[in-house]
C-alpha cells in the first residue's frame, strides 16, 4: 500500500475496529490453522471482495484476510439491526453498511458504500445471498447485487475463496468441531475484469454478464482449492437443481 492508501484505510480503523481485531484475530488463530494464498493480489485502496459461502463462520475467515491485507472489512446488514440498542451501536462504530428497503431512503446504502470505498475500505459480499445449497458445496448461481454495486461505484471486484472452514463448523450446524484442530485454505484471485462493461448502460444484459464472470471466478477459485473439476452446471436455489450456466439476455 502507498502512504496515501494507508492514511485512507486508517480513517476507517476506528477504536471499534481495533478492539474487534484484538478479540477476533487471536481467537480465530487459536481455533484454526490457515493458509492464505495470493494476498499480494489485493488491490490498493477500496475494493469489493466477493466470496463463496459455505458456513456461518466464513465471514470471520474472509474478514481476517482483508484486515491482514491492510483494509477494513465491511458487510451489508439489514437496516433493522442498526436500530437495536447495543448491536446498532457496534455496527455503526465498525461502519457496516445498512441495506435499506425503503425506496425513498435506499440511496443511503449506496452513499455509505461509496464512502467506505473512497476511504479505502473493503465491502465483502456473498453473491449467492446465503449459504450454498449445492449438495457438494460448490458456489450457487449468484444474484446481481455485487455486479450492480461494482458497476455503479466503479470499484474493483476481487474474488476471495476458501475451503476447510466447514470442517470446523459444518453448514447450518450450531456446534463446532474443534478437535482435532482444523485448517482452512484461502486464496485471493485475480480482479474480475469488468472494464468493457463499465461504459455500457446498466441493463439486464450487462448485469447478467458481470454476474456470470463473478460466478466463474468464485467457482474456479473453489475448484483450485479443492483440487477438483467444477461441475459443468451451477446450482439454482429456486429450482433446487443444477442448471446450465447463465444465458445472457438482451436488454429490455
Amino acid at each position: 500500500m502507498t502512504s496515501d492508501d494507508q492514511s485512507s484505510a486508517g480513517t476507517l480503523r476506528t477504536p471499534g475496529f481495533r478492539l474487534a481485531s484484538v478479540v477476533v484475530r487471536p481467537s480465530l488463530n487459536l481455533l484454526m490453522g490457515k493458509d492464505l494464498q495470493g494476498m499480494e493480489k489485493l488491490p490498493e485502496g477500496g475494493y469489493i471482495a466477493v466470496a463463496n459461502h459455505v458456513t456461518e463462520l466464513d465471514p470471520l475467515a474472509v474478514a481476517h484476510a482483508v484486515y491482514v491485507g491492510g483494509n477494513t472489512p465491511h458487510f451489508l446488514a439489514k437496516d433493522s439491526l442498526f436500530k437495536a440498542p447495543v448491536l446498532g451501536g457496534v455496527l455503526r462504530a465498525l461502519k457496516q453498511i445498512p441495506v435499506i428497503r425503503d425506496q425513498r431512503e435506499s440511496h443511503r446504502s449506496l452513499e455509505i458504500a461509496q464512502e467506505v470505498l473512497d476511504q479505502g475500505g473493503t465491502i465483502i459480499i456473498y453473491p449467492e445471498g446465503t449459504l450454498t445449497r449445492d449438495p457438494e458445496l460448490w458456489p450457487m448461481r449468484a444474484k446481481t447485487g455485487a455486479a450492480r454495486l461494482a458497476l455503479t461505484t466503479g470499484a474493483p471486484v476481487v474474488p476471495i475463496t476458501h475451503w476447510g472452514v466447514q470442517d470446523f463448523l459444518p453448514p447450518y450446524a450450531k456446534t463446532p468441531r474443534p478437535l482435532p484442530r482444523k485448517k482452512y485454505r484461502l486464496t485471493v484471485g485475480e480482479t474480475v475484469d469488468l472494464d468493457d462493461l463499465r461504459a455500457k448502460p446498466l441493463g439486464r444484459k450487462v448485469l447478467s454478464e458481470a454476474t456470470e464472470r463473478i460466478e466463474d471466478a468464485l467457482t474456479s477459485g473453489v475448484a483450485e482449492l479443492r483440487g477438483e473439476e467444477a461441475p459443468d452446471h451451477i446450482w439454482d436455489r429456486a429450482l433446487r437443481q443444477r442448471v446450465p450456466r447463465r444465458q445472457v439476455q438482451p436488454d429490455e
